[in-house]
């Protein structure tokens, strides 16, 4: 999806202009993917607009970072000022925000323990990751021929660039087969996640999601469904998935703070269930998206006001 540019980024506590936010060439993220990043998303409501689980991403983020040993110069409260600020100073009403947390430029080394560290946040307009119309009649997928990294290779729960590789070769893959995204597993043969999303499976009511362990990220928007399901009094159970499970689900979603809720319409082919037919996937899409347009109580405290 094309990037469509604002007026300013937000770096290490300075706004600057857009196309002056640049970096060398040599910069240690760009050498080697060492970069922990957060994409959240800023909603326009009837009493304004509003960043969804600021708080979660920021936390998430020092979590990567700590992980791969990125310094954070800033506290989390500064840091989710800084976002609201960036979306205000843009003038966006609704956005989607990339927060950046990475080695610079001056060593050259893997490990590159003397490289500066560095933070940007870029706000800008942002459609329908999945296409335009994916999340009122859902998206046709495919089960990947690339896996996902094993557990102890490197850890698939915290978010940074490096690990997107295996998301391009997915959803390249994809592409190539006219879907509109791929779904990778594990290296055992499970279902792990899409090339950028959560997956959630309806069957006879009850609700499936592959767990932590499955070499998946701990989407924000996956958590954030897990608990409107439990409120909802919907059986939820994190275990692992088969392939074939999914060619006889009732249901199957995408989420993801690109993807929101989105409907999965086929895999690999084979129609999901009823076509058309998501009645746990429609609640939930009418739950999530009704915290922006005032009918869903945001009793969970997950909207930070702009």
């Amino acid at each position: 999806m094309p990037i469509k540019e604002s007026k300013y980024i937000w770096r290490s506590g300075e706004m600057v202009p857009w196309a002056e936010a640049t970096t060398h060439v040599m910069t240690h993220a760009l050498l080697y993917g060492t970069c922990a990043f957060e994409g959240s998303r800023a909603y326009k409501t009837p009493t304004g607009t509003y960043i969804f689980r600021n708080d979660a991403h920021i936390d998430r983020l020092f979590y990567s970072a700590r992980i791969y040993g990125i310094g954070i110069h800033f506290t989390a409260d500064e840091l989710m000022e800084a976002t609201r600020r960036t979306v205000r100073e843009n003038g966006l009403e609704s956005a989607y925000i990339r927060t950046n947390a990475y080695l610079g430029y001056g060593e050259m080394s893997p490990s590159a323990t003397g490289a500066p560290n560095e933070l940007d946040i870029i706000a800008f307009e942002f459609g329908r990751y999945l296409g335009a119309d994916a999340v009122e009649k859902g998206i046709d997928v495919g089960v990947s021929s690339w896996r996902r990294a094993a557990p102890g290779t490197q850890p698939a729960g915290v978010k940074m660039a490096g690990n997107y590789l295996s998301s391009r070769l997915i959803t390249m893959e994809a592409k190539k087969q006219g879907l509109a995204e791929g779904i990778g597993l594990t290296h055992d043969g499970t279902v792990s996640e899409g090339g950028g999303e959560n997956i959630f499976m309806v069957k006879d009511g009850r609700v499936v999601t592959p767990p932590l362990a499955n070499s998946l990220l701990g989407g924000i928007t996956r958590n954030s469904v897990i608990t409107i399901l439990k409120d909802k009094g919907v059986e939820l159970v994190e275990q692992s998935m088969s392939r074939e499970s999914m060619y006889g689900a009732d249901e199957l979603f995408f989420t993801g703070t690109a993807a929101e809720v989105t409907p999965i319409r086929s895999v690999d082919g084979l129609i999901v269930g009823k076509e058309g037919d998501n009645p746990i996937t429609k609640m939930v899409q009418d739950t999530f998206f009704g915290l922006f347009d005032g009918t869903t109580e945001d009793r969970w405290g997950w909207l930070d006001k702009v």
